[in-house]
């Protein structure tokens, strides 16, 4: 019986975990002067449309507000779980009409190269937030969080107080979330990752000042069980490209 026992949680472990997406979050830093539109002509004509045939939908596609130097456009992929990412990688292999429009993007020579790096970090969906929400229609305004924990433990009791506490707040608040990831993979680990939109800055600072002083946020920060939870946090705001699906 026991066997039994361990062999259903097993299971049932494995079916909790599909219904959580997986995100892949891609970022290509463009050199000064390079081949910019070729990448984008690549992402909006080939890339994009080949995931969408293949079952992956709300992509979304960013670059930063102002014009940083170098440049940096990101690339947000949800997977339906992680099984999927595989099955959509081999499909990609063999997708003829993806592999003729690539060509051109394949033929750049060195000296028109389309980045200079680009850096690929995974995660799973929150057990609060399992799915990625489309942005609502005119967000213009992007903002993407990683939070980084000393240790495992701290980033897993940061995800667990998001779970238990903070996603309601920020739906009392106007933060609206778009996804909440917790990194199993790439740069900055432990951390976890989430995204929120907004119609304008000045939505943005004014919900975020709700949040602060919201009632249950005041309780919730001065909890032991989350304390030194989060060692270092980095922002960035972005703007969604024309064929963003988000």
């Amino acid at each position: 019986m026991k066997k039994y026992f361990f062999f259903f949680c097993f299971i049932l472990t494995l079916s909790l975990h599909a219904q959580k997406e997986y995100y892949e979050i891609r970022t290509y830093s463009i050199p000064f002067n390079g081949s910019e539109q070729a990448l984008h002509n690549y992402l909006e004509k080939a890339l994009l449309p080949a995931l969408n045939r293949h079952g992956v939908e709300n992509i979304g596609v960013f670059e930063g507000l102002g014009d940083p130097t170098p440049k940096q456009i990101i690339l947000i992929v949800p997977h339906k779980n992680i099984t999927s990412y595989g099955i959509v990688i081999n499909g990609l292999a063999t997708d003829s009409k993806y592999l003729e429009k690539r060509k051109s993007y394949d033929l750049l020579p060195h000296d028109k190269q389309v980045y200079t790096r680009f850096s690929s970090s995974f995660y799973i969906a929150f057990d609060g937030h399992p799915k990625i929400i489309k942005s609502e229609k005119g967000s213009q305004l992007f903002e993407l969080r990683t939070y980084e924990g000393f240790s495992e433990d701290a980033v897993r009791r940061k995800v667990k107080m998001f779970n238990e506490e903070e996603l309601a707040i920020f739906d009392a608040t106007g933060l609206h979330s778009v996804f909440f990831g917790e990194q199993v993979s790439g740069p900055l680990m432990p951390a976890l990752t989430y995204m929120l939109s907004f119609n304008s800055m000045e939505e943005r600072n004014a919900n975020w000042a709700k949040f602060f002083v919201h009632p249950e946020w005041k309780r919730v920060s001065t909890l032991k069980e989350y304390a030194h939870s989060v060692s270092d946090i980095k922002r960035t705001f972005l703007k969604p490209l024309s064929y963003s699906q988000l």
